[in-house]
């Protein structure tokens, strides 16, 4: 036992020493060749050459920082990417740093120097008076004209008396705008109008542009509003406004402006979107003054008018009964006379109108605030445009599968139907009805109606109309009297 003891106590002494040369020898061999890279595969031999080259451009920069010692560095790159880039530089610099400070007052000083170059209002009546006193009158029509040559001498004329700033206006590509008749003139109204819109949209995205604190292209609701309600005091239609009516003007104004340019609603509008929407067309007709005879210019089909603005306040304060700021089902459903059919409703709450997650009155039945409201009468008011039918098709859609069936038209319509019996209408069928609907939408699969079927048979407004509410089914059943009574006022005018 003790020389079998006294064997493995040996071994034990033997296990402590340092293995053989040849054992050192082979793993060195292993190691060099495994540093080489020798028989690695392409990915593993790729990592290698990256990791060297990193590791030598750390070192490389660790030297340049020594040698550099304390001398600040004047520009940073943001290396924020959640920051998204702006368009016309790198990435968004960080709010109160020095480069947001420089980026803002180079904005500001761009945008005031695009205003000193532009035309103002003594300019435009300078060359309008230039134009009419340096054309040629068509016998034919009465109609002020201007062959090219006379196009460039009112651009001299006008170059000496305005400036420079008049001359991009009289360009040979600009005279090739207009349609010329057989002598080669354009008219010079035509001309003067381009003018005074292309002032008016540079004008209007200055001011834009001066609003966007952020300066990524976008405006926000309150930078939105307070575009409108820095150019109220110059729309002759609204100079007349009420004071405390100002900022709730703003909000009504703004809103379509969301509705119509804001398709994906993101919550802020394009500035170039914004300028190119017929909203800002819209606005800008409450430039026209009064008319001649005294009374006001006809604008009560203009959303941005007053009586538009005030008759939208009103119609909402009549509909909130417990005068809690905002409309529930049954205060909704007294819109219009009552005439929009209870299913209706329903829906316009369930795709259009969200529910509060937080505060006192999280888990309650839905209800309508202003800015939905304004969203609501804007799609009934605007059917055939295709915002205004895309929120109508939504509510329209009972399963949200992006398609009507004929049961979901005979479900729809069997509201109207109910509606219309008790106004004490003849009776009707309501598959009738259906089949009167499939054909004026003649849809690409005659099982479904899509959202595009309704847009491009041109009746989608009518039809959404016919399945919402009586009054405009109503207005469908009974077309051919009430164009005929159209007709007839101007017959007799005419006569």
């Amino acid at each position: 036992m003790s020389s079998h003891g006294g064997s493995r106590h040996g071994n034990g002494d033997s296990s402590d020493k340092s293995p053989p040369a040849s054992t050192m020898l082979w793993a060195e061999q292993l190691r060099k060749y495994v540093g080489s890279g020798a028989g690695l595969g392409s990915e593993a031999l790729t990592e290698m050459e990256t990791k060297r080259i990193l590791h030598e451009a750390f070192r490389e920069r660790q030297q340049k920082s020594v040698e550099a010692g304390a001398i600040p560095s004047f520009y940073k790159k943001a290396r924020n990417r959640q920051i998204p880039p702006l368009s016309h530089c790198g990435w968004k610099p960080v709010e109160g740093s020095a480069g947001a400070k420089l980026q803002r007052l180079a904005r500001y000083r761009f945008l005031k120097k695009q205003a000193e170059v532009l035309l103002n209002a003594d300019d435009l009546d300078a060359m309008w008076v230039c134009l009419r006193e340096n054309c040629s009158i068509d016998n034919a029509n009465g109609v002020e004209k201007m062959n090219y040559e006379d196009f460039c001498g009112i651009a001299s004329i006008c170059t000496e008396q305005i400036g420079a700033k008049c001359k991009r206006f009289f360009s040979p590509s600009n005279f090739l705008k207009f349609e010329k008749d057989e002598f080669g003139r354009i008219a010079i109204l035509p001309f003067y109008l381009y003018v005074m819109r292309t002032v008016s949209l540079t004008q209007a995205r200055i001011d834009m542009c001066e609003l966007d604190d952020d300066g990524d292209g976008f405006l926000q609701p309150q930078e939105m509003e307070g575009y409108i309600r820095g150019l109220i005091p110059n729309l002759a239609q609204l100079r007349d406004i009420p004071a405390p009516f100002v900022t709730m003007y703003c909000r009504i104004a703004t809103r379509k402006f969301f509705f119509f340019c804001d398709s994906q609603r993101r919550g802020k509008l394009c500035i170039k979107k914004v300028l190119l929407s017929n909203c800002l067309a819209e606005l800008m007709e409450l430039h026209q003054e009064t008319e001649e005879d005294g009374g006001e210019a006809d604008s009560s089909d203009n959303w941005f008018s007053l009586s538009s603005a005030q008759r939208i306040c009103d119609m909402f304060l009549a509909l909130d009964k417990d005068l809690n700021g905002t409309l529930n089902k049954q205060e909704l459903q007294a819109y219009s006379d009552g005439t929009l059919t209870e299913i209706f409703i329903e829906r316009v709450f369930d795709e259009h109108v969200r529910r509060g997650r937080t505060g006192p009155g999280a888990g309650k039945a839905r209800e309508m605030d202003f800015d939905s409201f304004l969203d609501f009468v804007l799609a009934l008011e605007n059917r055939d445009s295709t915002e205004g039918l895309s929120y109508l098709f939504k509510c329209l859609d009972l399963h949200s599968r992006g398609y009507l069936t004929t049961v979901d038209v005979h479900t729809l319509f069997r509201d109207v139907h109910r509606k219309w019996i008790e106004g004490g209408n003849y009776d009707l069928s309501i598959d009738d009805v259906r089949d009167e609907i499939w054909d004026m939408v003649k849809p690409a699969d005659m099982t479904r109606i899509t959202l595009a079927d309704m847009l491009n048979c041109r009746q989608g407004g009518t039809i959404a109309s016919m399945l919402t509410d009586v009054r405009g089914f109503w207005a469908h059943d009974n077309r051919e009297n009430l164009l005929q009574e159209e007709e007839e006022p101007q017959e007799e005018e005419g006569e």
